[in-house]
C-alpha cells in the first residue's frame, strides 16, 4: 500500500475454474492476484472444501482455496460458507494485508434453496490505526431475491457501520439491470466507484466477452483515485468473471 492510500480488488473466481468448468486454474488465478498488488482481495465462489474434487484433481491444494491464495502475500483472511452440500462448501472471503479487528458472516438466504450470505470485517490500516469496514458480498439471481438481501444489507450497515468510518461494499451483485443504485446511495451514501468515474458500470461477465454489469465497488468516505477493470492477457482466460479493482485515498 502506498502511503494514505488502499488498493482493494473484488473478484468472482469461479471455485478456482476457467468459463466452462473446463480446466482447474487456481494456481494461475493465484499467480495474477499476486501481481495485482492489492491490499485486500474481495472474493466470491472460493472453495473451502470438496471432497470429489479434492480426489479428482490432481494439482488441488491441501489448504482451503482463500488460505492457498493467501500464502505469502495476506496474512490475515476471513471466509463465510455460502452455499453447503454434502461434498463441502464455498462462500465468500477477504484476504488483506492488515489485520482484522472483527468479522462476522450474516446470512441473507431468503430462500432454504438459495444460500447467500454477506462477509462484514473492520480492518486496522496503519500507521494510525484507522478502521475501515469492508464487506464482501455475492447475491442472488432472481430479482425478489435481490431485493431481499440489499434491505438486509442496508439493515447491517445501518447498525454495525457508523456514518463517519470508511465503508466498501463489493462483489458480485448479479444486479445488471442496476435496481439497486437509487437505494445504496439514497438511504446509505454510497456509490460506486466505476458509475463515478466513467458514468457507467463495469462490464464484467463473462470474462471473454464482458457485456453484463454483474460486479460493483460501492464506497462512502473514501477517495477514489484510480479504478480498472482486468480484463486482458490472462485474466480472460481464467474465472467466467473479470475482476475489478480500486485505489482509495484514506
Amino acid at each position: 500500500m502506498a502511503e494514505n492510500t488502499l488498493k482493494i480488488l473484488t473478484y468472482n473466481i469461479h471455485k478456482g475454474f476457467n468459463t466452462g468448468n473446463r480446466q482447474f486454474v487456481l494456481h494461475q488465478i493465484r499467480t495474477a492476484l499476486q501481481m495485482t498488488r492489492a491490499d485486500v482481495l474481495f472474493l466470491q465462489e472460493t472453495q473451502g472444501e470438496h471432497v470429489h474434487k479434492r480426489k479428482k484433481i490432481s494439482d488441488w491444494p491441501e489448504k482451503t482455496q482463500f488460505e492457498f491464495i493467501a500464502e505469502e502475500v495476506w496474512p490475515f483472511y476471513a471466509y463465510g460458507k455460502n452455499a453447503i452440500y454434502d461434498a463441502g462448501h464455498h462462500g465468500n472471503a477477504i484476504l488483506s494485508k492488515y489485520e482484522f479487528l472483527r468479522w462476522e458472516n450474516i446470512n441473507v438466504s431468503p430462500f432454504p434453496w438459495a444460500s447467500r450470505s454477506l462477509l462484514h470485517a473492520v480492518i486496522n490500516i496503519p500507521p494510525d490505526r484507522r478502521e475501515v469496514h469492508v464487506v464482501c458480498i455475492h447475491f442472488g439471481l432472481l430479482g425478489r431475491e435481490r431485493r431481499l438481501q440489499v434491505n438486509k444489507l442496508c439493515e447491517r450497515i445501518d447498525s454495525h457501520v457508523p456514518h463517519a468510518s470508511p465503508l466498501i461494499v463489493a462483489g458480485d451483485f448479479n444486479d445488471w439491470l442496476g435496481r439497486a443504485e437509487h437505494l445504496f446511495y439514497e438511504h446509505l451514501g454510497l456509490q460506486e466507484v466505476f458509475l463515478q468515474s466513467h458514468g457507467r458500470y463495469a462490464r464484467t461477465f463473462p470474462s471473454w466477452l464482458p457485456f453484463l454489469q454483474m460486479d460493483r465497488i460501492y464506497y462512502r468516505g473514501l477517495r477514489p483515485i484510480a479504478c480498472e477493470r482486468l480484463a486482458h492477457a490472462p485474466w480472460h482466460r481464467l474465472s467466467d468473471h473479470a475482476p475489478l479493482v480500486t485505489e482509495f485515498g484514506l
